[in-house]
């Protein structure tokens, strides 16, 4: 019995003794830099995002937030690459830095319901785009996507806004019609003129 009380009491005494020595302020001060060096660089990484998307943010000519649940690793990235191809950007962000950088920007209108992992995409040149190009990405990952809220001509724009901006066809799509729409009554009384024309002739 004394052997086992011993045994217990061994390390009782020698914690007393170190806690009052020098040993035990080195081993404090060991401890506690590194635990500040991590704090600090978490700090500086979150500073990091936040910069990152104010210069999304100051670019782009429309935002779309995306919330994305069950995308494989392979999907994403597939999906990124494809996103940057047609000039789309895309960026993973914890929501209070993105709501922290979109505070800095002052952005008018309310910011829509963020709900769970949330992803920005943006562009730079038409404003269409980024809602569009995740409009069908949504379509192949049923279920993995969905647009949950946006920015629009400087304002913020709720998800059934932004649903409809991604129906929109491209810029030069719009241009091909608005073209076809204003000539197709021009062709048609040209060809008119060149019947009465040739009926004169004969």
């Amino acid at each position: 019995m004394r052997l086992v009380e011993d045994r217990f009491e061994a390390p009782t005494r020698f914690q007393s003794n170190v806690s009052t020595g020098p040993f035990t302020r080195d081993l404090v001060r060991f401890r506690t830099q590194p635990l500040k060096k991590i704090m600090a660089i978490t700090k500086g990484k979150k500073e990091e995002v936040v910069a990152k998307v104010g210069e999304a943010l100051k670019d782009a000519a429309s935002v779309v937030f995306v919330h994305f649940k069950g995308l494989s690793v392979a999907d994403t990235s597939a999906m990124r690459r494809t996103l940057r191809d047609e000039g789309v950007g895309y960026y993973v962000a914890k929501k209070t830095l993105i709501k922290r950088a979109l505070a800095e920007k002052g952005i008018g209108g309310n910011l829509p319901e963020l709900p769970g992992e949330i992803a920005m995409a943006w562009s730079s040149g038409d404003a269409t785009l980024p809602a569009r190009q995740i409009f069908e990405h949504g379509k192949k990952h049923k279920g993995a996507l969905a647009i949950v809220g946006g920015i629009f001509e400087g304002m913020f724009a709720s998800s059934e806004q932004m649903n409809a901006i991604a129906t929109i066809p491209p810029v030069p799509v719009l241009r091909g019609m608005f073209v076809n729409v204003i000539n197709s009554p021009i062709q048609g009384l040209v060809i008119a003129l060149d019947q009465i024309a040739q009926k004169k002739a004969a």
